[in-house]
């Protein structure tokens, strides 16, 4: 008896032993997305991109021989569920570095859990300036804030012929931002600003709102959601015969608004932050035409692409630190995150230090495309 229960103790230690060296052998990085909720399109779009980078990383051999692993946690399309899902991938599954958490909202909420664990995060979405002006070393932005997007697009105000505007935004910090940041560039340039109205990110009538605007005098309107309301408000800007010049911000997808706005999208402008209909514009053709290549191998809808965009660079962002820190410790990530340059989808990534002294956080330049619907296709007004 005494002889078996040894057997079966040492069979359990060697199969301890074995899972404990399978770990070692790979490197795990959170995803934290909106998976399910009213923003779940957006969030899949992104964790496909991200898994794309982790297959083509791990296909040339890994970081220092080891693969990755992408732990990936729904965080629901609700902040206090983003927390939830940050704590999750740090205590439970001990990952060292985090891509999240696509709303502005979201991120902000996952922050404090950066501070309190000393985790890292790349922030391959949120464009809330406050994002990076708190004070929070653990963060990582390769996405524009809505200030650098504000700035991006100044050079487009005089060709528009913008002379009065109208804002329509989702009524949380990535929407009320961009109100504030545009706002401030538009009367910089000498535009009036008119009506600012604002909506609930689960809101399917905006009809109120857009019929106010129609009262108008403005020839132009911003707005910024996601694209599934979008698309609704893209309908029932149709349907109340309302003649504006329609101009989003924050990189809404075109495709998917062609495919579901259908006429309604027509002679929409976007500002967009990877044109993969236009792989020449990238800073990286070349990985710009692979991505596109084998996001339709993947059978993914194009219209993702341009979220897609940002999970790819944000995972070859983390991995390019991971490789120079020589270490899977959050602590080295953190450092090595300073000296990246990753030759991006979406920009050429490098961190430039903001926020409060001893305290900063990491933001990466950023530029923009303009591109505008016409007759169904998407054309490209400028780089």
């Amino acid at each position: 008896m005494r002889k078996t229960s040894t057997r079966i103790a040492l069979a359990a230690a060697v199969a301890c032993l074995g899972a404990n060296a399978a770990a070692q052998d790979v490197i795990k990085i959170g995803v934290n997305q909106p998976l399910t909720g009213v923003v779940a399109a957006s969030g899949n779009y992104v964790t496909t991109g991200a898994k794309i980078a982790a297959d083509e990383i791990n296909a040339g051999g890994g970081i220092n021989g080891k693969k990755i692993e992408l732990v990936i946690e729904d965080n629901k399309s609700n902040p206090t569920e983003a927390a939830n899902a940050a704590e999750k991938l740090i205590v439970r599954d001990k990952v060292p570095v985090m891509m999240g958490a696509w709303s502005s909202t979201y991120t902000l909420a996952v922050m404090p859990k950066l501070m309190e664990y000393k985790v890292p995060m790349v922030v391959e979405t949120s464009s809330a300036d406050k994002i990076t002006t708190s004070g929070n070393p653990y963060v990582f932005r390769i996405s524009p804030t809505n200030g650098m997007e504000a700035v991006n697009f100044a050079r487009f105000v005089a060709p528009l012929n913008i002379k009065k505007v109208d804002f329509l935004v989702v009524n949380n910090d990535w929407g009320l931002g961009a109100a504030s940041e545009f706002g401030k560039m538009l009367k910089e340039k000498g535009v009036t600003v008119n009506r600012t109205l604002h909506m609930d990110a689960s809101a399917q009538d905006m009809s109120a709102q857009l019929s106010t605007i129609k009262g108008s005098d403005s020839e132009t309107l911003f707005i910024t959601t996601g694209p599934e309301q979008m698309t609704l408000l893209l309908k029932q800007a149709q349907a109340l015969g309302l003649k504006r010049q329609i101009v989003t911000t924050g990189g809404t997808v075109p495709d998917q608004l062609i495919e579901q706005a259908g006429a309604a999208a027509n002679d929409s402008l976007h500002d967009a932050m990877f044109a993969p209909w236009f792989p020449e514009t990238a800073p990286n053709p070349a990985a710009a035409r692979r991505f596109v290549t084998e996001w339709a191998k993947r059978g993914v809808p194009a219209a993702g692409m341009p979220e897609g965009a940002r999970g790819y660079d944000a995972i070859h962002t983390i991995a390019a630190a991971i490789a120079k820190a020589g270490s899977a410790d959050s602590e080295k990530i953190r450092a090595a995150l300073w000296d990246v340059k990753v030759n991006g989808l979406t920009g050429n990534i490098s961190f430039n230090k903001v926020g409060p002294t001893g305290k900063e956080s990491g933001q990466s330049p950023a530029t923009t495309h303009l591109v505008k619907i016409e007759n169904g296709k998407i054309i490209l007004v400028s780089k």
